[in-house]
């Protein structure tokens, strides 16, 4: 007989990972995920003592997944735009992952401005500085408008309300980009009026 394969956490994650990806991160526990490795529930309770540290460690593993599908930047395509438009089509191929990271409450930032300081959004907020030419404050402040705007789209998608017309997207996105750049330029622009001395009278 071939010797039993040892069932490592990192299986056990992505066995999970895969459940939730599809059928939704809800159908996470000790059962179905020892299904998908071809084992008893052992091992899964083994690594894992409840089902809530499974799920946030396959929560880990989609926001990772998520990192990496978004740097996927397409060739001859504005950084930016191809980032947005990622971000986007992530909701149309993994709409089960996508409620996992954003509609579950697992995501472990408070806030959005938590969330823009993320380490996992640097390469992604370094593409958008070095395309921008702004600093680190008004590349988050420009991050979150238009995250907020990809955002919208992609939970619509994600939930089945509304068709990828890319194109139309694209051109959303660019609006919404070059919109908050304009503005973040025009306030530096405002601050720095202020900030000269007076004239001499």
């Amino acid at each position: 007989m071939p010797p039993k394969t040892r069932i490592t956490e990192d299986m056990i994650i992505e066995a999970a990972v895969r459940v939730a990806r599809r059928d939704g991160y809800e159908q996470i526990n000790a059962r179905t995920v020892a299904k998908e490795l071809g084992c008893s529930t052992q091992p899964v309770m083994y690594h894992f003592s409840t089902i809530d540290s499974l799920k946030r460690a396959a929560f880990a593993r989609a926001d990772q997944l998520h990192g990496e599908y978004l740097m996927r930047v397409s060739p001859g395509v504005d950084p930016v735009l191809s980032i947005g438009l990622q971000y986007i089509r992530f909701a149309v191929e993994e709409p089960q992952l996508f409620r996992f990271l954003f509609q579950s409450g697992f995501v472990q930032e408070n806030s959005l401005m938590d969330m823009i300081r993320s380490e996992a959004l640097e390469p992604v907020l370094a593409v958008m500085r070095e395309s921008a030419g702004l600093d680190a404050e008004q590349t988050r402040a420009v991050f979150l408008t238009v995250a907020m705007f990809a955002h919208g789209y992609a939970s619509i998608i994600a939930n089945n309300g509304l068709t990828f017309d890319e194109t139309l997207i694209a051109e959303h996105l660019t609006l919404a980009w070059t919109g908050a750049v304009l503005a973040a330029r025009q306030e530096n622009d405002d601050e720095s009026d202020h900030s000269r001395p007076g004239e001499p009278l």
